[in-house]
């Protein structure tokens, strides 16, 4: 009987190279973002990416940055880790302690939603955002609530 390959790509690695497959989605000119939830046992939950609501039609509305919040994507665009709790169809109960994986550290909206839901851990792959007041704010919520977070790098 052979042996078994051992190696293997880690759960970590394994969840946030679905994260990185969902940001492919993203129809975003500038920034992609992608989010997969995973309970304790290794099980994903959900999956999300940065876009327009389902209900619009993409193609008529901005994905530029602009002064006129009429005409700027972020007025318009939902978050990945905000899609990703959206898209779970089970009881939001079942994301307590659950570990979401991000390939962006979350901005303070996102992180009082991962807060409200009871999120364990966030793992990030950029937190190109350090030290700007969304991302002070967002990390004084997840410590404030007991959240962990973490980079890491995915290996080739």
């Amino acid at each position: 009987m052979p042996d078994k390959r051992n190696d293997v790509i880690t759960w970590d690695e394994f969840f946030m190279r679905v994260a990185v497959a969902a940001q492919l989605r993203s129809k975003d000119p500038n920034t992609q973002v992608g989010a997969c939830i995973a309970d304790t046992n290794h099980r994903i939950l959900s999956v999300g990416y940065n876009g327009t609501p389902s209900a619009l039609n993409d193609d008529d509305f901005p994905w530029g940055v602009s002064d006129d919040p009429l005409l700027d994507k972020h007025s318009y665009v939902v978050h990945a880790e905000a899609n990703a709790v959206l898209n779970y169809r089970g009881s939001l109960k079942d994301l307590n302690h659950a570990t979401i994986y991000v390939t962006l550290f979350p901005c303070h909206e996102c992180a009082k939603i991962l807060a409200q839901v009871g999120i364990g851990e966030v793992v990030y792959l950029s937190d190109k955002y350090d030290g700007t007041e969304s991302n002070q704010i967002s990390k004084r919520i997840l410590d404030s609530c007991g959240i962990s977070y973490r980079g890491m790098n995915l290996q080739n």
